[in-house]
């Protein structure tokens, strides 16, 4: 087991899905590979485990999931056409070797047109939630490290362009479509942990606490830099792109304007909040544009509904575990959390009239590093720590 996963980590010279051209980045073949790799659709050996939660692969399974492809099918619900879906246990369980256990990365989303994109080690692997299909796998030619890996992706809103950035500091835009890379920015010099579009502009916030944003439009792509106390480990433009949120690792939540400024001329946040641990996990509710939700960390634990134009936390609730990730559903009108120890499990949120737990899911053995909710709202993903993913209905 330790020579594959070593092959799968170096798999710049050990990657089975090798192409014959040196300078070809895009590996289309992926998808080949899966199709015809009946394992996919097959139960893992012996038959699917289940934990004492009822949904969820015991230790020696998940072994072997580290040896699965990216994105095969560990488990799939049978077909119920005649009885409403079941919310308690995932639709499908996916393998996700080598997913990296970092809480401060962004390495899960979801784009507007259905493709989800996920960072394994130092690749990023396109994957068709409709037809459940591997499309395609993006190399963005990183030095020959472990260390030097992606640390955040995020798709534009029309889904055509997806932005990569590294933990060496680079930010790399690609065109899905063509695929082909578009450009590579070499703005910061230290890692890359969170990005966030705002229609053509890329804004990409690092380790050393600055936020630049890029118009890859450009001949001189970065137009404009922000600069906040402590490192940004969250960032994410309010749906109408007149707010921008950043999070720190020192409890602060800033708020900007979409005043970018310029590369010589910064200005300082229109509102800053404070919790008492780091600003990883956030969003924007799509639907009250002035409500923005956080999550706090291991020592925290509190759910926080903040409206940005007072400045005010307007609505808290003690969840006695690591936030490690936030989603809204705006077809359902909720809010889900994922959560670390003690029990490594999703939280759906009613957020009205007042913040109340609706229902739990369990099935992860690791913390929940990343959730994505589907265009239509209707489903989501979860990313977790024991390299497991699980769709679930919501």
């Amino acid at each position: 087991m330790r020579r594959m996963l070593v092959d799968f980590r170096t798999k710049r010279r050990h990657c089975p899905f090798q192409t014959t051209q040196k300078t070809q980045w895009w590996r289309p073949e992926c998808h080949t590979v899966m199709s015809s790799d009946r394992s996919q659709h097959q139960p893992l050996t012996g038959g699917m485990c289940l934990n004492r939660t009822g949904c969820g692969l015991l230790p020696e399974n998940r072994r072997d999931a580290q040896r699965r492809q990216p994105f095969s099918v560990l488990y799939r619900a049978p077909s119920t056409p005649d009885l409403s879906p079941d919310q308690s246990k995932p639709q499908l369980t996916l393998a996700l070797p080598s997913l990296q256990d970092d809480y401060y990365s962004h390495l899960l989303d979801w784009s507007n047109s259905g493709m989800v994109a996920l960072a394994l080690g130092s690749d990023v692997f396109l994957w068709k939630a409709d037809t459940h299909t591997l499309q395609g796998c993006i190399h963005p030619s990183l030095p020959l490290s472990l260390s030097h890996s992606v640390s955040s992706v995020s798709w534009s809103r029309d889904g055509c362009t997806l932005g990569i950035g590294t933990k060496e500091g680079g930010v790399q835009l690609w065109n899905v479509e063509k695929r082909t890379r578009l450009r590579t920015i070499t703005s910061h010099l230290s890692g890359v942990g969170a990005l966030s579009w705002n229609q053509h502009v890329l804004s990409s916030g690092s380790v050393l606490g600055l936020i630049h944003h890029h118009d890859y439009r450009l001949e001189t792509p970065t137009v404009g830099v922000f600069h906040q106390q402590g490192g940004v480990c969250g960032l994410e433009w309010a749906p109408q792109g007149d707010w921008l949120a950043s999070g720190s690792t020192d409890g602060l939540l800033n708020i900007w304007t979409n005043d970018l400024g310029s590369k010589t001329k910064t200005h300082p946040p229109a509102k800053t909040m404070t919790q008492p641990s780091a600003v990883k996990a956030m969003a924007w509710c799509p639907w009250q544009k002035e409500l923005i939700a956080t999550g706090g960390g291991q020592s925290d634990g509190v759910l926080r509904i903040w409206n940005n134009q007072s400045g005010t936390c307007v609505d808290s609730a003690q969840t006695n575990s690591q936030v490690c990730s936030v989603v809204w559903s705006e077809e359902r009108k909720a809010l889900f959390t994922g959560h670390g120890l003690p029990h490594h499990h999703i939280t759906c949120w009613s957020p009205s009239p007042s913040l109340e737990q609706a229902y739990q899911l369990h099935g992860h053995m690791g913390r929940v590093l990343h959730l994505a909710v589907s265009p239509s709202g209707t489903k989501l993903l979860s990313a977790g720590a024991n390299c497991l993913g699980h769709v679930w209905n919501t």
